[in-house]
């Protein structure tokens, strides 16, 4: 995901002292496309056009130095508090605009943290006001990744003490290491990962089904001990398959979110040489292939072939390296405090800074996806983040900022 930084890119602090940035929408939208049909030699590459928004909108910084944060999220049941993860191993409440000095968990001293390792990914169980479940995502110190359950206690070293690894993965190289989660509208738990790292996917383990590298997975938590494999998931019955894969094809999908309307998955899928990807997946159908190694974003990559019998899905939109090296997703606003943003998927680039909004047609595929751009630059973009109440957040310059009208 940490791609390097291209282009002007204006840090958000660099804008001035005050708390509240405007960024209304950009006269053009270069680069960027979007799609309406289903096959990826066939979609037109139009350039979307970007059009006013009506009433602009503003980020309102809600807190400040918070150093290497890689995501935010609510916890159901906690109302007024954010949790922001730190690559380093932290997670810190922001509590009234105020991060407070304890921090909610710390396992520094169990992973391995730097370049694309680290802490990397939270998600809280949907009964957490009742089982005080939760779940990260990270780097150990042998590098390889762990997806693992813990209890919140009246102390960090407490819940620290909670720990349970449930799901293992080894990685081959240092990069690629994916680090989303999140719980679907079904209530399964969905973990992101890359194809491995190196340049390429040279084993082509995006299109292997024997291993998770590249992939969604899909995974039953609501027992008592590791996780089951969900008996309608796309491979649970396929001879040689890892019966947890849900999509694959996938380079390093940093950052997908659920539309918490119509339960559609939107994954921002990190391109290689040229290409960066919004795929969107129809809510609870599983077994897409968006790929990669033989495509990048609609274009042919000169990688291993498609797995037999497949077909990829295209992504609803993607741009070129001219507007960015490394995207990073985001969510769609159901809130209603922003009339102009409702229906709309909010993005960034974390190299160029550019930040766009996608309007959700109907459903994948429909009428093609429109795109702005909005106006603003913002340095280092690495999450969003949604509240209880569908307000959209983004992680950028060790700030944490909240759309406002």
């Amino acid at each position: 995901m940490f791609a390097s930084t291209r282009g002007t890119v204006v840090a958000a602090g660099a804008l001035g002292t005050a708390a509240v940035l405007a960024v209304g929408c950009g006269s053009s939208a270069p680069s960027v496309t979007s799609a309406d049909t289903a096959t990826p030699t066939t979609v037109p590459t139009a350039t979307a056009q970007a059009t006013a928004a009506s009433g602009g909108l503003r980020l309102r910084r809600v807190a400040a130095g918070l150093a290497d944060a890689l995501f935010v999220t609510s916890a159901p049941g906690r109302a007024g508090e954010l949790y922001v993860v730190q690559q380093s191993g932290r997670i810190r409440v922001v509590r009234g605009g105020r991060v407070l000095p304890r921090p909610f968990l710390d396992i520094s001293r169990s992973i391995s943290s730097g370049g694309e390792r680290g802490l990397l990914g939270l998600a809280f169980d949907p009964g957490f006001a009742r089982n005080r479940r939760f779940y990260v995502h990270y780097t150990d110190p042998a590098g390889n990744t762990r997806v693992a359950r813990y209890t919140a206690r009246p102390t960090p070293a407490a819940t620290a003490a909670t720990g349970r690894v449930i799901l293992r993965q080894q990685q081959p190289y240092p990069n690629h290491n994916g680090g989303m989660l999140a719980f679907g509208p079904d209530g399964m738990l969905y973990v992101g990962l890359g194809d491995g790292g190196s340049a390429g996917d040279p084993e082509n383990r995006a299109q292997d089904l024997s291993t998770l590298l590249g992939k969604i997975l899909r995974i039953d938590v609501r027992g008592n001990g590791g996780y089951r494999v969900p008996p309608d998931n796309p491979f649970a019955r396929t001879a040689g398959a890892r019966g947890e894969i849900w999509h694959y094809g996938l380079r390093n999908p940093w950052r997908f979110s659920f539309d918490r309307t119509t339960g559609d998955l939107w994954i921002a899928d990190v391109g290689q040489n040229a290409i960066e990807e919004i795929d969107r997946a129809p809510a609870g159908r599983g077994g897409l292939n968006f790929g990669w190694n033989a495509w990048e974003g609609r274009s042919r990559f000169d990688g291993g072939p498609l797995r037999p019998g497949s077909t990829p899905t295209p992504p609803v939109a993607q741009y070129t390296h001219a507007s960015g090296v490394s995207v990073t997703g985001g969510y769609v606003y159901r809130g209603t405090a922003i009339p102009a943003l409702r229906g709309r998927y909010v993005y960034a680039d974390y190299g160029s800074g550019r930040v766009w909004t996608l309007r959700a047609a109907a459903r994948p595929g429909a009428p093609r996806e429109e795109t702005r751009r909005l106006g603003a630059r913002l340095q280092g973009v690495t999450s969003f983040g949604e509240d209880a109440a569908g307000g959209v957040y983004v992680i950028a310059n060790q700030s944490l900022y909240r759309f406002t009208r």
